[in-house]
Parts: structure tokens; sequence; C-alpha cells
């Protein structure tokens, strides 16, 4: 079970415990998915249509986009901007299971509500993934600016201090934060429906395992 389990045999880890597994599933992820990640973000800045018949789009398919990168830019290239997002991905995988812990186990410990309950795993994992987007979010500007780098003349940022000195120098401050309020929106919604759903099916899986054993 994800989350503060209120049964007397239920299995509950550390508060470390539970960040540290975070983290390390965080980690684990981001970098089998960093390749198409940077993929992704060279799409979306493309203005030309992801299309063959577009002479001047440069990207117009995932397979064609992988080589075209390897040629230019060595294997390397597909995790580009790799320890920023690995930065993200352990800091945020930590806070939003850690924080999601805690909720559910206030919400048992002191409201009438069940821990277990579907609409409980739905507000706590909103609210955890919040949580988690405004501690990272930083780190996932400066993420993003790394991964949108791709030809030399295009390139802006010698590395992660210089591309946060640059930011801070010419944004302020409130440069970390761009795109916050989508970011906090898509997490909540996204997170929160990923928990409500996981705890829904997990339930329904049990009692169609205890109505067969019954049978």
């Amino acid at each position: 079970m994800v989350g503060y389990d209120p049964k007397p045999d239920g299995r509950n880890n550390t508060k470390f415990q539970v960040a540290v597994a975070g983290s390390v599933s965080g980690l684990v992820t981001r970098a089998l998915i960093s390749p198409f990640d940077v993929i992704k973000i060279r799409f979306q800045l493309q203005h030309e249509r992801l299309s063959r018949s577009d002479p001047s789009a440069k990207y117009h398919g995932i397979l064609q986009a992988s080589r075209q990168i390897l040629q230019e830019e060595g294997p390397t290239a597909f995790w580009k901007g790799h320890v920023p997002a690995q930065i993200l991905s352990i800091g945020y995988g930590a806070v939003q299971f850690l924080s999601f812990e805690m909720l559910t186990e206030l919400v048992h410990r002191g409201s009438v509500y069940d821990a277990r309950e579907f609409s409980v795993h739905f507000v706590c994992g909103g609210l955890a993934a919040c949580m988690a987007t405004l501690t990272v979010h930083p780190v996932d500007v400066l993420r993003t600016r790394f991964a949108a780098q791709g030809e030399p003349k295009v390139r802006r940022y010698k590395g992660l201090m210089d591309c946060a000195k640059q930011v801070l120098q010419k944004e302020g401050a409130l440069g970390f934060f761009k795109g916050l309020s989508p970011s906090l929106l898509k997490a909540a919604l996204s997170t929160g429906f990923m928990f409500f759903s996981y705890e829904f099916f997990c339930n329904v899986f049990h009692c169609m395992n205890r109505t067969a054993s019954q049978r």
C-alpha cells in the first residue's frame, strides 16, 4: 500500500525509508526516460511542423530525431541536463512520497476519515504533488533550459551554475518559477487521480480475491 496503513498489521516504513524509496524510484525512472524527455523538448521547441513534407523541419519523427541527435551530438546528448534532471527526480520523489505518507497519517490520526478512502488518496496525492513541484520547480526550469540546448549556435549555458546565474541576473528570482501555476495544477490533478486509481483498483482486486477464496 502507498501511504499510511492504519491496519494493525499494516506495513508502515519509517519516514526516512519512505524518502529513500521515493528518491531511488525517481533516480531510476529519470535515467531510463531521459532520452525521450530530450526528444520531447526538441519537438516542443521546433517551430516547423513535425513532418517530412516540410523541408525546413529538422525533426519529423522519434526514430529520425534519435538518429539526427546521435550523429550530430553523440550519445551523451540524450542525457543533456541529466544532473539537474536527476536532482529534480530525486527531490521530487522524496518529497512526494514522504508528504503523501505524512498527510495520510495525519488524516488517520486527526480526523474521522479512513486513510484508505479513495477521496483521501486523491486529496493527499494532489497536495503531496504540489509540495514536491514547489520544492523542485527551480531545478525543473534549469533542466528544461539545459535540455533545450542543441546545436552550438544556440548553446547559452556553460554549466548548471552558469545557467542559474544568468537566470538570476536577467530575470530575477521569479525566473526560477516560470510556469509554476500550470505545473501545480497538472501535478495536483495527475497525481491525485493516480493515487486515487491505485487505491481504487487495489480495493477492487482485494474484494475479488476475497470473494474467490470464499467460494
